[in-house]
């Protein structure tokens, strides 16, 4: 069965609120509902009642994780060792199968917003490019050759440990690496590290510098590793600062300090380096093409 046409029932588990979205893309959403992150029965059951009102032809989850990706394993489809209490072992996939009997695609929220990006958004027709979220964690979706970056396990570079600023002693408040970058720029952490929650700051508090500071270690990385024709950052931490993209473009040509390759990215950065094209909906319509990737494969 081709894509075109297909109906597909998108579900985005983010760690507050999930989406369940009826639709073939941004330009046919047909129904949209929204539960909030409780524990997994009450969330699941919530979902389902959505679900059974709905007739589609394939399902994609775009899920907080960590999640079990491959497969091969008996535990493919669940979520597994997470900080989400109470999620570690849900078993998504298996149980939304077992109710619907239809095709199932499955991947991170963060890979599902960037395969959006590069189907519908800011990324469309680009093979590499990358999503970030800095939200309730900090999750990247990377995409190469047109499809999800994966080993043997998904990327978690989110968790990657950065250079840190002089004079900032905060210890991070990752529960597994302390000052990694979701230690230091999620939504939880700022409100750990300053006191109050990121809305709250001031705009031109110094409290963003030391954000810019961080994020862009994580985007230096990045960069040098994989240069993704275009990186997108959303997740509800950025999306009302869009003042802060021009400070991290600023920053990370001079981070990449001019080095050969990459001397072309650096001059390149506000166009490859910003919003994502889809805006809040990266993430709902991820759990689309999640579901039409299923279909596709």
């Amino acid at each position: 069965m081709g894509t075109r046409g297909s109906l597909i029932a998108g579900i985005e588990l983010g760690g507050t609120k999930c989406i369940a979205l009826l639709g073939s893309g941004p330009e046919d959403v047909r129904a949209q509902q929204t539960v909030p992150t409780i524990d997994p029965d009450a969330t699941l059951a919530a979902i389902e009642a959505t679900l059974d009102g709905w007739d589609f032809d394939a399902i994609g989850v775009a899920s907080f994780g960590p999640l079990q990706l491959d497969a091969a394993a008996p535990d493919y489809g669940a979520i597994t060792a997470t900080t989400k209490p109470g999620w570690t072992g849900t078993d998504l996939v298996r149980r939304l199968a077992r109710r619907y009997g239809k095709p199932i695609g499955f991947q991170t929220d963060v890979n599902g917003a960037a395969l959006a990006e590069g189907r519908w958004g800011a990324a469309r027709g680009l093979a590499t490019h990358a999503y970030l979220t800095i939200g309730t964690g900090v999750g990247v979706g990377l995409v190469a050759n047109g499809r999800p970056v994966q080993g043997v396990a998904h990327g978690e570079a989110g968790h990657m440990r950065v250079p840190r600023a002089a004079g900032d002693t905060y210890p991070g408040w990752c529960r597994f690496h302390g000052d990694c970058v979701e230690g230091l720029i999620s939504g939880p952490a700022l409100a750990e590290r300053f006191g109050c929650p990121g809305k709250e700051l001031p705009q031109d508090g110094r409290e963003w510098d030391l954000f810019v500071h961080d994020l862009c270690g994580l985007l230096h990385n990045l960069v040098v590793a994989a240069a993704p024709e275009r990186i997108a950052i959303g997740g509800g931490v950025i999306a009302a600062r869009a003042h802060l993209f021009q400070k991290l473009r600023a920053r990370l040509a001079e981070s990449l300090g001019g080095y050969g390759s990459l001397i072309g990215y650096a001059g390149e950065l506000d166009d490859r380096l910003g919003p994502p094209g889809l805006g809040a909906m990266a993430g709902p319509l991820g759990a689309l093409a999640v579901g039409l990737e299923a279909i596709d494969s």
